[in-house]
């Protein structure tokens, strides 16, 4: 009698079990089928460079909708701000590689794996499909360590170790240059290094007036304001120098001397500055820039600029406004040495996932679908971008175009980390510059350490 009880008893307790079990699966997998939206803020791209990825993840996931907004550069960081701190921002955004740590506390960093319902299409020719909850494991760091060149994970992983965004592209600083101009100074090809041969091309290159100064400029190097980027171009010289420009415990590093060294040693910070600010110096060989002339971009594009050093996003501007203009991009020169080392330097945006959002793993599923190689490919068949993924390099360079110069760059691509306030850094550098060429005679660690200790605060 008391086995055929206790027979019973674990029968009804496995038929409810079951029964239980199958109505928590059920109610999982029609939860996960809820209707989604994603609301998904870029700038600079037009929705049609998204339009296949967002139509080949919307059929893998038909719950869920994309929603892509294009916002203007000059008002995204407000608007943005100001739509995160009143809860009605985007589910995923773009910011720039150098404002990942100042914006964490505002991110979801990657889960360690997302669990989404999958479309199962099942039968002979009568077909019928059904939804699978599928737990897969995100991107780990060595994940991404090997899929992405180097300097990605030198800035999307922080401190707690964890990724708190994915990039669908790279750019890097290279060289433009006016091959009229060169082919009137009887220059065959751009200079790859940053020696004397380089300093002879711009000086060949450049052109005086005894009355209206310079008409013609070899080089867009030794300005700020007027010159595209130039903080940039500054910081990799500092690099390609041997500077440290910020240390790992965050502490400006690029006034400092050589470690090892005594009072006399060799400053690679400042002699990149006293290199970039000797091309502003009348009294100096190299002179070919001045503040009274016109921006960089659009010097360039006046055709009465020889060289110039920009981004891949410049390339649309000087074709739309010069379409006659003839000119051409070669690599970033580096600091010939033995052996040599190459230096680039990184600009770029990585899609990053609200704090705020209601629909996190669903954003981070959606961000690691579209930098997969597959899909990041289409977007860069778009938008003529350079690749952040280690296995497009190569396709890229045999593209045999502009975007092959940068995929040879982005493998010895670095960025540093430029603290809560980018226009302040960018302040400090241009008033150092000014503060060099308007008294050149002044102590220049005296004006590197004014300018570190300003960038300094702004990271504290």
């Amino acid at each position: 009698m008391f086995k055929k009880i206790t027979i019973l008893s674990l029968l009804a307790l496995f038929l409810l079990g079951s029964g239980f079990g199958c109505q928590i699966a059920n109610k999982k997998t029609k939860l996960a089928m809820k209707p989604i939206t994603l609301v998904y803020w870029r700038v600079f791209d037009d929705s049609s460079a998204f339009q296949q990825i967002i139509t080949d993840y919307e059929a893998l996931h038909p719950n869920i909708t994309i929603q892509y907004h294009k916002l203007r550069y000059s008002e995204y960081e407000n608007k943005l701000l100001n739509a995160l701190a009143e809860d009605r921002g985007p589910d995923i955004f773009s910011i720039q590689n150098t404002w990942v740590k100042k914006y964490q506390t505002k991110l979801a960093p990657m889960p360690a794996t997302i669990t989404m319902a999958y479309p199962v299409v099942s039968g002979g020719l009568k077909k019928s499909v059904s939804y699978q909850l599928r737990t897969r494991n995100s991107l780990s760091i060595t994940d991404l360590k090997n899929n992405f060149v180097g300097v990605v994970a030198h800035d999307v992983i922080l401190k707690d170790n964890k990724i708190y965004g994915l990039p669908l592209s790279l750019d890097t600083l290279v060289m433009f240059y006016n091959k009229d101009l060169f082919n009137n100074a009887g220059i065959s090809q751009a200079p790859r290094y940053w020696n004397n041969e380089f300093l002879q091309d711009v000086k060949k290159l450049t052109i005086q007036d005894p009355k209206k100064g310079l008409i013609q400029s070899g080089v867009a190097l030794g300005g700020s304001t007027n010159v595209n980027r130039f903080s940039d171009i500054l910081s990799v010289l500092m690099l390609q120098n041997g500077a440290t420009m910020l240390s790992p415990s965050g502490q400006i590093q690029f006034n400092r001397p050589l470690p090892g060294q005594n009072n006399n040693a060799y400053n690679p910070g400042i002699e990149a500055l006293r290199f970039y600010t000797d091309f502003a110096n009348p009294a100096k060989e190299s002179y070919s820039w001045n503040s009274k002339l016109p921006k960089s971009l659009q010097m360039f594009i006046n055709g009465n600029l020889a060289i110039m050093f920009a981004y891949s996003y410049d390339l649309p501007i000087i074709k739309a406004q010069a379409p006659k203009l003839n000119f051409a991009i070669a690599p970033l020169p580096q600091i010939e040495g033995n052996p040599p080392t190459n230096v680039n330097f990184a600009n770029y945006w990585v899609e990053v996932v609200s704090k705020r959002s209601a629909h996190k793993n669903a954003a981070w599923n959606f961000i690691q679908f579209i930098t997969k190689a597959t899909e990041a490919k289409k977007y860069l068949q778009q938008t003529n971008h350079p690749t952040a993924l280690r296995s497009l390099i190569n396709w890229q360079k045999q593209q045999n175009n502009e975007t092959s110069v940068f995929a040879n760059e982005v493998l010895t691509a670095k960025s540093w980390y430029v603290g809560q306030d980018e226009s302040a850094m960018e302040d400090a550098m241009k008033d150092m510059i000014d503060q060099v060429s308007k008294n050149p005679a002044e102590s220049l660690q005296k004006i590197i350490n004014t300018a570190a200790a300003r960038i300094q605060q702004t990271i504290n």
